[in-house]
Order: structure tokens, then C-alpha cells, then sequence
């Protein structure tokens, strides 16, 4: 196998990669601006690598939704996202056009996810999930080494969970107001606290009904999906990472003692931060390139 080159297309920034699953070669990160704009200087990126040595195919892990079927008339198309200018753009074929490379595509969570169960946190666990919080909260799900694809992909950032008693914020997601996104995302908590979360101190109680909300979501993926390993990466939770443990500790109280194996010593191994740190969704990129060839 040459080279596969990897593109994670992040809500915030774009990172591009050279290498080949479980080892990251060069790469080049820049801010996402205009489909334009950004996926000219990947494929900038990408012909500068490609023409000191060959390359075999193409990984892109890309913020959603976008169309992942390869037979859907609009594969690899954006369909209604809440990043500006976005929605429509064409995202694979103005890479496959560009380059002439085979091209792998799949969501920026799912390709982390399958990183992560490929050389990271859950490795040996055939159910999995990988949750993202950072510019949006997306989620990933691998089950038997294979990402989940059905309609679509899965949108778990868009579902809307209890809330906790006595908190009233809105929520800032344009298309649902309260859903995951709405409540955990980097800018729903700007919105939430009235300035950046990066100024909040861990131990405010401005946090609590943020970890009640992330405990939420835990449990409800352990209830829906019986997940033997929940990995928790993005901006937002590598950036404080007092949130994971303050969400675990609040899980208990949730599932009600339903959940028999599910101690609180066991939360603690079943929810836990990325091995593969910020390299999962690029790292990712580069499996979804090699499921190529």
C-alpha cells in the first residue's frame, strides 16, 4: 500500500493527513471557511504530497449531515447543515474530480469511531460509540467493526433528552432549539453561560446542568445501543475535562439501578476519553480512504 491521504472536514477546522491507518505521515491544518475555499486547499495539500510519492485513495470524515450512500443521486453531497454556506456543496465529487483518486467517505464521528475501535479506546468491543463535543455534538457508531449507516448516518446530536429540573435555557441548535447539540455544543455553551466556556471555571456550578445533560446522553446510548465502550473526544471535552467525570458520576441516579452491570466503578471504564486524542478523526480519515482499495 503507498500513501492514503486523509481529510478530516471539521465544522471549525480542516485537517489533512498523509499516511496509512495507525500512522499519521505529514499533515496541514487551516480554518473551514467556503466550501471553496477550503476544499481547494486540501486539494492544493493533497497534489503537493502526491506528486513527491504515489497515493493509493482518498479518506474524507466529514461534519454532516452529508449523503454517505454511493448509490444516492446526491453521494457526498451537504444536505442541511447549520454551518453557513455549506449545505449543497459537493463535497466528494469536487475531490474525486480534483484528484482521480479513489474516494472513501464517511462522517467526521463515525471515521473517529472506527479509529478508535481499530487503535484506540475500544478496541475489542464489537458495539461502540464515539461522541464528539466541540463546534457541534455528533456521534459515531460502530457495531462488528462496520460504522452504521441506514436512511442516513446516525444523528444522535439532534435528539432531545430529559432536561434537568430547573433549567430553563433554550437551547441554541436552529433547526431544534433544546436537543444535545443545542445544549452541549461549544457555541450553545457561549450562549448558555454568556461568555466562552474556556472562562468558566470547573468547578462553577454553571456546569452542573451541562454534565446532567451529557450524563443524558450517556445513558440513553447505553439503554438504546448496549455499548460496551463510549469514547468522548471533541474541543469541548478535551478542553475540559472535568465534564466526562462529573457526567459518570451523575449516571446512577439516571439509569435508576436498571442496569445491573453497570456500576459506577464500570461507568467508569465503559465512558472514557479518546485514546487517539485529536488524531482520531484524521486517523479515521485514513481508515475510511483505505476501505477503498
Amino acid at each position: 500500500m503507498n500513501s492514503i491521504a486523509g481529510i478530516e472536514l471539521g465544522g471549525t477546522k480542516t485537517v489533512v493527513v498523509r499516511g496509512r491507518p495507525g500512522a499519521i505521515a505529514a499533515r496541514e491544518e487551516f480554518p473551514t471557511t467556503t466550501p471553496e475555499e477550503t476544499l481547494s486547499r486540501a486539494i492544493a495539500t493533497i497534489r503537493g504530497w502526491r506528486d513527491s510519492a504515489p497515493m493509493d485513495a482518498i479518506g474524507v470524515a466529514s461534519f454532516g449531515p452529508i449523503r454517505v450512500e454511493r448509490t444516492a443521486a446526491d453521494f457526498g453531497i451537504m444536505l442541511d447543515t447549520p454551518k453557513p454556506g455549506w449545505a449543497g456543496a459537493d463535497v466528494a465529487g469536487t475531490l474525486a474530480a480534483a484528484l482521480d483518486l479513489p474516494l472513501g467517505l464517511d462522517t467526521d464521528v463515525n471515521a473517529a469511531a472506527l479509529a478508535e475501535h481499530r487503535f484506540g479506546a475500544a478496541r475489542d468491543c464489537p458495539t461502540s460509540a464515539y461522541i464528539t463535543v466541540g463546534t457541534g455534538v455528533g456521534v459515531g457508531v460502530v457495531v462488528n467493526g462496520a460504522a452504521v449507516h441506514g436512511l442516513m448516518h446516525p444523528e444522535v446530536g439532534h435528539v432531545r433528552l430529559r432536561r434537568a429540573a430547573g433549567d430553563h435555557f433554550a437551547g441554541a441548535c436552529p433547526f431544534h432549539g433544546d436537543c444535545i447539540e443545542g445544549l452541549l455544543s461549544g457555541p450553545a455553551l457561549a450562549a448558555r453561560f454568556g461568555r466562552h466556556p474556556a472562562t468558566v471555571a470547573p468547578g462553577d456550578p454553571a456546569w452542573d446542568p451541562v454534565a446532567r445533560d451529557l450524563a443524558e446522553l450517556l445513558a440513553m446510548l447505553l439503554l438504546t445501543l448496549s455499548a460496551q465502550r463510549i469514547v468522548v473526544g471533541g474541543g469541548v471535552s478535551n478542553r475540559q475535562p472535568h465534564l466526562l467525570p462529573a457526567a459518570i458520576a451523575r449516571m446512577p441516579d439516571l439509569l435508576g439501578g436498571y442496569l445491573r452491570d453497570c456500576t459506577p466503578e464500570a461507568l467508569t471504564r465503559i465512558c472514557v476519553p479518546p485514546v487517539l486524542g485529536d488524531d482520531a478523526g484524521p486517523m479515521g480519515a485514513l481508515v475510511v480512504g483505505a476501505g477503498r482499495l
